[in-house]
């Protein structure tokens, strides 16, 4: 079970991401770490350190990366791989697709900076399509964890799995959400709120500011619910069919855009669903990515407590 935190002071969720590595490598020598020549930039340095013979720097080559990565699968070897977001969905894919996916290999993959998490690195790599490019591959299951606790339990969880898992996530700073200890299931979200008027889905980097935009229209006299879909594929169809019946608004907030990703994933469910509640899709328009700092850019591209709340309030 999940309960959540008051901390406010979350740790960098790339050293989660090698702290939890390095102590499933203290006890399992099958696991193996690749970077694609960002193991600073990914703390995969300390990985280095710790078990030199579990990691690889395979340079500037993603698509190699992916193809090693499925080859060590085949030897009974799990890897965990990472690298900048964008060269997952897009640079990496049919390596992905046919050595991992298709032919049945496993690959534990970590894209870094999604969305408006690259900042300062700018429009070339923002990606603001790897859910939707990722959810589309038969038997890839696509997570988005809010917090380190979260992380550091996806993480220990598909390392007992077979098959293609992509984790986007952050590299720096997470505001907590979870305490230390929470459990989770795959596949099944969490309600983190309770709430009569709205049902409010969201994930990942941007899901404090769901949770923070509910308290606030509580204040107001709008009774909103916050539902975490960590799992985006395989999606809580279940979860959404119930809690989004009786409602009178369900919406959507990602760092993605609406095109494909959480968005697209619940409105397919509510279409077929027929429950006739008014879906509002918060996240990217159909726009490329651009410089900035994370503040600024969430401004930019309306991915703010400020900005939900707004919508909420004009749709009710």
């Amino acid at each position: 079970m999940w309960k959540l935190t008051t901390e406010e002071k979350g740790k960098e969720l790339r050293a989660v991401f090698a702290d939890t590595l390095i102590s499933l490598m203290d006890e399992n020598d099958k696991i193996f770490a690749m970077d694609a020549d960002l193991a600073g930039a990914s703390g995969f340095k300390k990985i280095q350190k710790a078990h030199p013979d579990q990691f690889l720097n395979v340079g500037i080559s993603e698509a190699n990366m992916m193809g090693l990565a499925a080859g060590m699968s085949m030897r009974g070897i799990v890897p965990f791989v990472h690298t900048f977001a964008p060269f997952v969905a897009r640079r990496s894919l049919d390596q992905i697709f046919l050595s991992g996916a298709y032919a049945g290999n496993t690959i534990n993959i970590y894209g870094s900076d999604p969305g408006v998490c690259v900042a300062a690195n700018g429009g070339t790599h923002t990606t603001f399509e790897d859910v939707a490019v990722m959810r589309t591959i038969p038997e890839v299951m696509v997570f988005d964890p809010a917090d380190q606790v979260q992380l550091a339990w996806l993480i220990r969880e598909l390392a007992r799995l077979t098959g293609v898992h992509y984790i986007r996530a952050n590299r720096k700073d997470a505001v907590p959400i979870y305490a230390e200890g929470s459990a989770f299931t795959i596949g099944k979200g969490n309600i983190i709120k309770e709430g009569r008027d709205v049902l409010l889905i969201s994930m990942g980097e941007v899901l404090h500011d769901a949770l923070n935009a509910a308290r606030e229209l509580e204040d107001e006299g709008i009774s909103v619910e916050v539902a975490d879909m960590f799992t985006v594929k395989p999606l809580d169809e279940e979860l959404i069919r119930k809690e989004a019946a009786g409602k009178k608004l369900v919406v959507t907030f990602e760092n993605h855009s609406i095109i494909g990703g959480l968005g697209g994933a619940v409105a397919e469910v509510m279409a077929e669903a027929g429950l006739g509640v008014p879906l509002k899709r918060v996240g990217v328009q159909d726009r490329f990515g651009q410089v900035g700092t994370l503040a600024y850019l969430k401004d930019a591209f309306g991915l703010t407590k400020a900005h939900v709340k707004e919508v909420i309030q004009k749709a009710l």
